[in-house]
């Protein structure tokens, strides 16, 4: 028999539980003063840089930032078209990095409240050791599949063993195909609960899983 090229895909997924949120907001004042906007910001973003240290302090938050303020003025049009006085605004972002979900919870449900914040949005993510490790074991399973994939091509001709002669990412080895790259899915539910003691609606948040998977094209030998 002729030599004998056996050309597979591997896949592989898995699903890891995620170890951070991501909490984004921005904190935002107006009026018709430009100092007394720049006041009313920093009076809004002093108490929550004060409690994310504290928490940072305390391990519930692995880190957080945030920007300078963005300060820009306009002159607003009523509905009649006539333009207004000028209007001066300002705004600062702030990122949070939570490794504990229960005290994000009550934090998003207290700030959220706040004068002048809002909530942006919530990542979940896996620390960088933990993604760097998990992807790497997900990309060795999906060669072992690639792997088993050829070898059962290979005794199906009646073939003793198969030898690897290329591996790539998918759509390297295959031409004209787009490859999708290896990434992970982040999803979360948020449901709405009241504490024992009734002080209020407490916003809980129920991540999904985050899905990693990895797939190859691997060229093999039969022989």
């Amino acid at each position: 028999m002729s030599e004998v090229i056996i050309t597979v895909r591997g896949e592989h997924e898995t699903r890891v539980a995620p170890e951070e949120a991501v909490a984004r907001l921005s904190v935002r004042a107006e009026g018709p003063e430009r100092g007394e906007v720049v006041e009313r910001i920093a009076a809004l973003t002093a108490p929550l840089r004060d409690d994310l240290s504290a928490r940072k302090l305390s391990g519930g938050v692995a880190d957080w930032s945030s920007q300078r303020v963005s300060l820009w003025a306009n002159r607003p049009w009523n509905n009649e078209g006539t333009q207004l006085a000028l209007v001066h605004y300002a705004s600062v972002e702030i990122t949070a990095t939570f490794t504990d979900f229960a005290a994000l919870s009550w934090w998003v449900s207290d700030v959220s409240e706040r004068e002048g914040v809002q909530i942006d949005g919530i990542s979940w993510r896996l620390t960088p050791q933990s993604e760097r490790l998990t992807e790497a074991a997900v990309a060795a399973q999906a060669v072992r599949v690639a792997v088993e994939r050829a070898t059962a091509y290979a005794t199906a001709l009646d073939l003793a063993s198969v030898v690897p002669l290329e591996i790539a990412d998918l759509g390297l080895l295959t031409r004209g195909e787009t490859a999708p790259a290896p990434g992970m899915l982040r999803m979360a539910k948020a449901s709405f609960s009241a504490d024992a003691a009734g002080a209020g609606p407490a916003l809980e948040f129920q991540p999904d899983d985050i899905v990693i998977t990895a797939a190859v094209e691997a060229r093999f030998r039969a022989v």
